[in-house]
């Protein structure tokens, strides 16, 4: 996002770990950012603490401060300049205290990056909806051969509960298809991998290839029939489904959270309520024009279509907020 803001002629100056690579300008908080770092007893509060500390400091510099932080810890530190900040939480705002939370600070401007995703604290100060967006070139449909062209299906995530890798499973085996599971299993879903799983993978029909890079991922989704995003969870968005809608592969997900917003029914994709809607999908899914999908993906989810919607939602801020136009922003992530 940075980088289409850079692109757009703005100013942005980006408060991130040191290994960061953007095109705005880089101030390091940290050598590694907090979910790269295998170190042991590091503090993610800590950490978070002192990059709002320097960012307060340095509030003055910058037309923006813009937040990318789910659990509001930043609000205690910006009461003076609430009207320059804008908050974008990118995980479930479902959580128990979040809304009293919010209520203690009612004032800080918010953008969702879905509508689903205000549900819980409908009554916020919400400024805009702006959903994630990718560079255009970072996935591609793949060169030389048909889309599709491998024949299977994809599962591309965690092997969570909430991500729901054995009703992939139960969706390949029933529409008669081979299924590539690319994921990790984390410490917190070991025991669930173990048991619901890993028991079901062949090797041969249902293939687990591990994590994957970007550079894997056009080949791996390209290839595929269609990505599966069987989730059990409210998704506020789901960054999976716009990798798949850039490589020009259809989407088969949930009823759950954002999924009807970014899934056009019938264009990139479809949205099931069961395994019998699932399997009539897959193959439905082959009807779909896979060269639409990625047209799709460049109107609707690349980084500069993001960026220009943020930039909107900035000029609204700077506007009631009796400002001029926002040139230097200030972006936070860790």
């Amino acid at each position: 996002m940075t980088d289409a803001l850079v692109g757009l002629g703005h100013d942005v100056t980006l408060f991130a770990s040191g290994e960061s690579r953007t095109k705005a300008t880089l101030a390091p908080m940290r050598p590694k950012a907090l979910w790269l770092d295998d170190a042991p007893l590091k503090s993610p509060v800590a950490a978070h603490l002192a990059m709002l500390e320097q960012v307060r400091r340095r509030a003055d510099d910058f037309d923006v401060l813009h937040f990318h932080l789910s659990h509001f810890l930043h609000f205690p530190f910006f009461g003076e300049c609430v009207q320059r900040t804008v908050t974008t939480p990118h995980g479930r705002l479902d959580y128990a205290d979040l809304a009293p939370a919010y209520r203690l600070w009612p004032r800080y401007p918010m953008i969702s990056i879905s509508d689903r995703q205000r549900r819980p604290l409908a009554d916020a100060n919400w400024l805009a909806t702006v959903h994630h967006g990718l560079p255009p070139d970072l996935y591609r449909p793949p060169q030389g051969r048909p889309g599709g062209s491998g024949g299977y299906l994809a599962f591309l995530g965690r092997f969570s509960r909430d991500k729901r890798p054995d009703r992939a499973i139960d969706i390949a085996e029933r529409a008669g298809l081979p299924l590539r599971l690319a994921a990790k299993v984390g410490d917190d879903d070991r025991t669930y991998f173990h048991e619901q799983v890993e028991p079901r993978i062949d090797g041969k029909t249902i293939r687990h290839v591990g994590e994957i890079t970007d550079d894997q991922k056009p080949d791996f989704l390209g290839d595929a029939a269609a990505l599966l995003l069987p989730i059990d969870w409210p998704e506020p968005f789901g960054l999976v489904v716009i990798e798949a809608f850039a490589c020009g592969t259809p989407v088969i997900a949930w009823d759950n959270g954002a999924m009807p917003e970014i899934i056009d029914q019938g264009v990139t994709g479809f949205v099931v309520t069961s395994i019998e809607e699932a399997v009539d999908a897959v193959a439905r899914a082959r009807t779909l024009d896979r060269a639409r999908i990625r047209q799709v993906f460049e109107r609707r989810f690349s980084a500069t279509a993001m960026a220009r919607t943020y930039v909107a939602a900035y000029e609204v801020l700077m506007r009631d907020g009796s400002a001029t136009g926002a040139r230097a922003v200030a972006h936070t992530s860790l």
